[in-house]
């Protein structure tokens, strides 16, 4: 049997911040106290000074493995998350092939046994056309549905409106949606298009991809799930406008309708693109300071309810491209838990209400089985935090396959210094265990 002793540790769980010692024994927390005496076989980590955290379950990346592995593969992409404190990850289906069929979605799960160091789900793709197949996904080891309704790759624009409705009211999954309206970005697009051809300004992104488009596609999802009863996730709202859709009046464990936000949204804002150009062009896009802070305003008032990073990685060479070319996406897994920590050092959120939106919601939301909060009999996915020491974000740090960050020349006051992954210290400090890989996530459904 496997033993580790952290000692000392500032445990953040549940709302509270307490020293304690914490034991972990094979894969799991197998005790909670004061004061652990360990035996002789116990390799001891003296926590002192530093905070101890759930590790973060992020519920929304793109790794593109498989078709897509000249920008990221769920083995790069997945030691960068580990690196940046993120134990857990569900991934989207917009590969190549897309994970629309069920073969097709078993295929990414056999490559994430091979090769993924964080544990691991992936969502199912809906389309126009495939409903029986939808309807066959596991719910207990299946993250849930995703649904573009809007910016979709291949044929994954889900636009039929019959459709729609008919998978919202034939699963009790979760379905989890990317809402913009394609009509309003097409007729936007077109505009700027007429004016600059390929090389529109970036900083025109928020304006193409509009405040309209999100508010008209998000409401239309919501108005349909209340219709239908379905369970809803709307994935990374970037405008104040939309978080008026969303309720805070129950607990989440009641909602039927609930929303995340990404770390870019919540960090960048459209004055930006003048620095940081395509760099930060995402979909849906980073929007006006109002957007920014109407977003935090949300999240700590729990209508949005889950931190996430959409982490979408692109070659830098296909970023340098003129705007119409340019992919939208960027990576974000190795540095998102630093960026809202340095958050907390601001003052604007606190360290109980990040582990609460990175750690428990999502662990919450999808049911995820014994996993998102440190209490014994748990799987011990931990992450220790240095809130004390600076560094700035380089190229010669950077983790992802892709090579580069929009944090690049940011610097944070705090480092993850071990993070755990069921029981085994998988990143400690700098250094990576690669004989061992993560699991296979499961849901209490």
């Amino acid at each position: 049997m496997t033993k580790i002793l952290i000692k000392n540790a500032q445990i953040v769980n549940e709302n509270k911040i307490f020293k304690s010692d914490l034991l972990i024994e094979d894969q799991f927390i197998s005790k909670i106290q004061g004061a652990i005496v360990p035996d002789s076989k116990t390799l001891v980590i003296d926590a002192e000074g530093s905070l101890l955290l759930p590790g973060v379950i992020d519920d929304q990346v793109h790794f593109r493995d498989p078709g897509l592995t000249h920008k990221a593969t769920i083995a790069t992409e997945s030691k960068a998350a580990i690196a940046g404190g993120i134990t857990s990850f569900i991934e989207m289906p917009n590969t190549v092939p897309q994970a629309t069929t069920q073969n097709l979605l078993e295929d990414k799960f056999q490559i994430a046994k091979e090769t993924s160091y964080a544990n691991y789900s992936f969502m199912f793709g809906g389309t126009n056309d495939n409903l029986e197949e939808l309807l066959k996904t596991n719910p207990k080891n299946v993250a849930g549905i995703k649904l573009f309704l809007g910016s979709s790759t291949g044929n994954m624009l889900v636009d039929n409106e019959d459709v729609l409705e008919k998978i919202f009211s034939s699963t009790d999954m979760l379905i989890s949606v990317h809402c913009e309206d394609e009509k309003t970005i097409k007729k936007n697009f077109k505009e700027q298009f007429d004016k600059y051809g390929d090389d529109i300004p970036i900083n025109l992104h928020h304006k193409i991809r509009s405040e309209e488009a999100c508010y008209l596609s998000s409401s239309k999802a919501i108005a349909l799930a209340k219709k239908t009863g379905a369970r809803l996730h709307v994935f990374h709202l970037s405008t104040a406008k939309e978080t008026r859709l969303f309720d805070n009046s129950i607990p989440l464990e009641e909602k039927k309708i609930t929303a995340e936000v990404c770390i870019h949204h919540l960090w960048f804002e459209e004055s930006d693109y003048d620095k940081k150009g395509a760099l930060i062009k995402w979909n849906p896009a980073v929007k006006t300071a109002k957007d920014r802070a109407g977003l935090w305003e949300a999240l700590l008032d729990d209508r949005i309810d889950v931190i996430a990073t959409d982490h979408a990685p692109h070659t830098l060479e296909e970023k340098q491209n003129p705007y119409a070319k340019a992919p939208s996406g960027g990576p974000l897994v190795q540095h998102a838990l630093n960026a809202m920590i340095e958050k907390h050092k601001e003052g604007v959120i606190s360290l109980e209400k990040i582990v609460e939106k990175m750690c428990h919601n999502p662990a919450k939301l999808f049911q995820v089985k014994n996993r998102g909060f440190i209490k014994e009999g748990f799987f011990a996915d931990l992450v220790l935090v240095n809130p004390n020491s600076s560094w700035t974000v380089k190229k010669d740090n950077i983790l992802y396959k892709c090579g580069w960050s929009p944090f690049e020349g940011v610097q944070f006051n705090s480092k993850i210094t071990h993070t755990f992954v069921n029981g085994t210290l998988m990143f400690d400090q700098g250094a990576f265990n690669e004989t061992t890989k993560g699991e296979r996530l499961l849901f209490n459904r």
